[in-house]
């Protein structure tokens, strides 16, 4: 079968892939070597993709909720009916801000740009948002208020260039592993890196230096280092007078947030000598690149913290030259492309707002009989409004917000109360389309066609290497058939994704004249072959005939230089509180086409560096400074006396829909967890493995526990991605707090206040599924996907017959064997169909939980012998420990006891691992783990040697 060249759908990396269909609906995943992001690296996640194409979970056809409420198939015509009309019922009798929609960073461009279209456009309102205000909002807040305009100054190549990397609030090596390879490399040849985290973190295992920095300090900590720049000399005086505004307040500002290193380390709960070492190590070293991700972003002080590190930047003129500038490491696929066509709540398309100005720049290109005007409501605030029946339609594209929003369960509810919900979906069953009135069946991965835009800028192709299957359609051909129907199909007339990009790329453009950052004009009359065969580029992509703009020019190669027009009076030589540098800080010129806010030439690759020549897209063409504001620390109380933080686990995405359906990706965490410091273990009489009840003001959840000094006492962690779906009682989005920052609307997911509690277990158990089934709630289970099905771990209190029942009930017409011995709380069941394993289940008494590995066997049978069956009843076929324990490597399939086994072997670090297992060495994630295990077979080898 052909390879076709794609973008992978997890993480902005934008990982090129090549997949091969292998022509029965599956396909082989390998890294594209060609592509910039990755050069044929993938992650774990990415490595999978091949196991997560069934069409098992999929929604095929259009459904709608017929009067007694239960969903039934339906033709597109009527759900899209269906849809037109519940919207214009509510724009008429409400208003157009009583409908709206929540979109996703998993969606492609164009369709983010036809629902930006249509509803700020031709419904007339500005509710648009997405889950991508949920991962980065901050980060565009901040880039805004320094650049004038959201714009990641920098690309990948400069990981490869810094001599400093400093990651702060990011997991990298878990969460964004291909670039966590290439800082890796950086090291190597001599880089350091610094990991500002108050985790511990397997980022943090492979750096120089972990600085386990109290939670939501770490505005204090950049505050502190501008001071230490300004007083020790370091800070670039020619380039913020020529360059910048506003220094002086922000220097005050920072002066009084952290006046010297002994306050800073009292805040931040830092050694003075560690601080001191981290702040000489930033000013001296020239090529820093400062990366950032949730840890920054999800605060309610998350603006803040990325301007205070912007303002280091700034301060010393470390941006838009190769290995310098801040980064910040987006969390979703397509966040970025959101960010273009005006995905966010806050701004029109092309990286416009909501000025007058803008308004009507957008209005005309679109000949727009309704522009929005003002601003929508972001997320949070769009579930309140929902919550209070202020919204009376919402359609719901390629995301799950009742898991993911904070206050989970009261978004639950307020989705309940609408009028209407339409829910576009590729997977039939999610929490959030429970309560849909209308289901429509979208693209997936490897059939969607069109482009997505990585954190570097570089704008990628998705290409479908599989047919749509049944009656699944392109997110925007479902939006243009609304649109349609309310009268406006001529302005949505698109014959497919490229004339949708034309379109986009034409209209950032329009009335530009390089005012603005995002102008992909160069590309506005792509033809559809050139589309089709359109090379990974970064923006700007500017039309050959852009003239320069007047005085545009690029920064001399002698340094920032003195006497320039429009230097800021506020600063000088001679600044109070500052001490002039020895010397200007020399820079080499900028490579041809990476310097300029807007390039007199588009060249074929786009451009990799903004911000070489000083230049900026505010009014002035100034950066600007940011006054930080002092944070308030998280707040806990008797009654909930420790901080919540909530993130990603290594293998797992969102909200397992797609990675949940791979077995290797479900064997490293299987389970829903809190790890909690062994002090508050103690103190809240938790046990290592057990249950524990951990809850908030706003929900709770039965989670298992896991001592871990990775954790700082008074915080524990749990990760975001297990669901009503995929587990018992595991949804920590219903704990989270719906504390937001002020000036992006992204909700704080990282100090949420809670309590914990143990739960007491008498029984526990497995059970195996051709499917997933939805088994007794009071109890704790939660299923992994194996080879052939998913297995579910059990524990709590119940009994044999409970979960037995469960699986009957579901599983109507089974053959049963079954085994139950209640006196010792001891059961065995098997359902069989066709002489096949439907369904397994073992109970036991807590502390003697069942292992099922000696069932794979009989599992994969495609029928039964009698001997087998008595095997299964017998519990012969599967003895207590037989499982072959944690996975390590998901990209191999290796598992902690053949790691193990490795290690007594000879094998004494990751590279004689790797070898022997090949284990570590694709993405490399697992690699702390690996040298972990080696570290704790050496342990006992050292003590017996004492």
């Amino acid at each position: 079968m052909t390879a076709t060249r794609t973008t992978c759908p997890y993480c902005g990396v934008g990982c090129g892939v090549v997949a091969t269909p292998d022509g029965q609906g599956g396909a082989a995943i390998a890294g594209d070597p060609e592509h910039p992001a990755n050069f044929g690296r993938l992650c774990s996640k990415g490595s999978a993709l091949g196991e997560t194409l069934g069409l098992e979970t999929r929604l095929l056809h259009p459904m709608m909720r017929d009067a007694g409420g239960a969903l039934r198939r339906a033709s597109w015509d009527a759900a899209l009916d269906r849809v037109a009309e519940g919207f214009a019922t509510a724009i008429r009798r409400h208003g157009p801000d009583s409908v709206a929609f929540y979109l996703s960073g998993q969606l492609l461009t164009e369709d983010y740009y036809v629902a930006n279209k249509l509803m700020k456009g031709f419904i007339g309102s500005g509710n648009v948002d997405t889950n991508s205000r949920l991962c980065m909002a901050s980060s565009v807040a901040g880039h805004k208020r320094a650049f004038g305009s959201d714009t990641v100054p920098g690309c990948y190549d400069d990981l490869d260039e810094a001599d400093l990397l400093v990651l702060v609030g990011s997991n990298a090596a878990w969460c964004h592993p291909v670039l966590w390879q290439r800082m890796q490399k950086s090291r190597e040849r001599g880089a350091r890196m610094v990991v500002i985290d108050p985790r511990g973190t397997a980022t943090g295992e492979g750096a120089d230096t972990h600085l386990a920095i109290r939670h939501g300090t770490d505005a204090v900590l950049f505050a502190g280092l501008l001071v230490h720049l300004a007083d020790a000399r370091a800070a670039a005086l020619p380039f913020i007078a020529d360059h910048t505004s506003g220094f002086a307040l922000a220097l005050a500002a920072a002066r009084a947030l952290a006046p010297n290193l002994a306050e800073v380390a009292a805040k931040t709960g830092l050694a003075a000598a560690d601080l001191r070492a981290f702040f000489s190590e930033w000013a001296s070293t020239e090529r820093v690149v400062t990366l950032y991700s949730q840890g920054v972003n999800q605060a309610v002080a998350g603006t803040d913290k990325v301007n205070a590190i912007i303002n280091c930047h700034l301060a010393t003129g470390r941006i838009g030259r190769p290995g310098m500038g801040p980064f910040s490491l987006t969390g979703q696929p397509n966040a970025m492309g959101g960010r273009e066509v005006g995905g966010l709540a806050n701004q029109l398309a092309a990286h416009m707002g909501f000025s007058p100005s803008e308004v009507d720049r957008v209005g005309r290109f679109w000949g727009a009989p309704m522009m929005a005007t003002r601003e929508g409501r972001k997320a949070v605030d769009l579930f309140d409004a929902i919550e209070r029946g202020a919204i009376k339609a919402l359609w719901v594209m390629g995301t799950n917000p009742t898991v993911s929003l904070p206050r989970a369960d009261a978004a639950r509810a307020a989705m309940a109360k609408l009028d209407l919900l339409v829910v576009s979906e590729n997977v039939l069953s999610t929490d959030s389309s429970a309560a849909a009135h209308v289901l429509l069946p979208a693209a997936a991965w490897g059939e969607k066609d069109g482009t997505v835009t990585n954190s570097e800028r570089r704008i990628s192709r998705q290409r479908p290497f599989l047919p749509m299957p049944g009656e699944v359609r392109p997110d925007w051909q479902a939006l243009a058939g609304v649109a349609a129907r309310l009268g406006w199909g001529e302005a949505f007339a698109f014959d497919g994704p490229a004339a949708i990009f034309r379109e986009h790329a034409a209209l950032s453009a329009f009335e530009n004249a390089g005012a603005r950052d995002f102008d992909i004009g160069g590309l506005a009359t792509l033809s559809d072959a050139a589309y089709e065969a359109f090379e990974p580029t970064q923006w700007p992509v500017r039309r050959p005939a852009h003239p320069p703009l007047e005085g545009e020019g690029r920064r001399e190669a002698a340094g920032w230089g003195e006497g320039r027009a429009g230097r800021d009076p506020a600063v000088s030589s001679s600044m109070p509180g500052v001490t002039p540098p020895r010397r200007s800080l020399a820079v080499d010129p900028p490579p041809q086409g990476e310097g300029g806010a807007a390039p007199s030439v588009a060249e074929p690759r786009g451009t990799a560096r903004l911000f070489a020549d000083g230049r900026f897209f505010t009014p002035d063409r100034r950066a600007r400074f940011v006054a930080i504001a002092a944070a308030q620390p998280p707040r806990v109380t008797p009654e909930h006396p420790l901080v919540l933080n909530t993130g990603r686990v290594r293998d797992q995405w969102h909200t397992m829909m797609r990675t949940g359906l791979s077995p290797r990706l479900g064997g490293h965490r299987p389970e829903p967890t809190l790890e909690v410091h062994p002090d508050d273990a103690d103190r809240f009489g938790l046990s290592d493995g057990g249950l524990c009840r951990v809850s908030s003001v706003h929900g709770a959840a039965t989670l298992r526990v896991a001592v871990s000094m990775a954790q700082t006492p008074g915080t524990v962690f749990a990760p975001i991605h297990w669901n009503d779906e995929t587990a018992a009682d595991a949804r920590v989005g219903a704990l989270v707090h719906a504390v937001v920052d002020p000036f992006s609307g992204q909700p704080d997911a990282k100090a949420t206040a809670c309590a914990v509690a143990p739960v007491a277990s008498t029984l526990s158990g497995f059970v195996l599924s051709r499917r997933r089934i939805t088994l007794p709630r009071r109890m704790f289970w939660a299923w992994s996907a194996i080879v052939g099905g998913y297995v579910a771990r059990l524990a709590g209190n119940g009994a044999a017959a409970e979960i037995l029942a469960a699986l009957e009930a579901a599983l109507p017409g089974c053959e049963i064997a079954r085994y139950i011995d209640a006196e010792h709380d001891v059961g065995r069941a098997a359902l069989i169909v066709d002489g096949r394993l439907e369904a397994v289940v073992y109970t036991a008494p807590a502390g003697q939980e069942p292992g099922w590995a000696g069932l794979l066997d009989l599992w994969a049978k495609p029928k039964l012998e009698r001997r087998d069956r008595l095997a299964v009843l017998s519990g012969a076929a599967g003895p207590a420990g037989s499982d072959d324990g944690p996975l390590v490597c998901a990209c191999f399939g290796v598992s902690e006891n053949r790691v193990r086994a490795a290690v007594a072997g000879g094998c004494r670090d990751p590279a004689s691992l790797g070898a022997a297992l090949k284990a570590g060495t694709n993405c490399g994630s697992c690699i702390p783990e690996l040298k972990r295990l080696v570290a704790a077979a050496d342990r006992p080898m050292a003590l017996a040697g004492e």
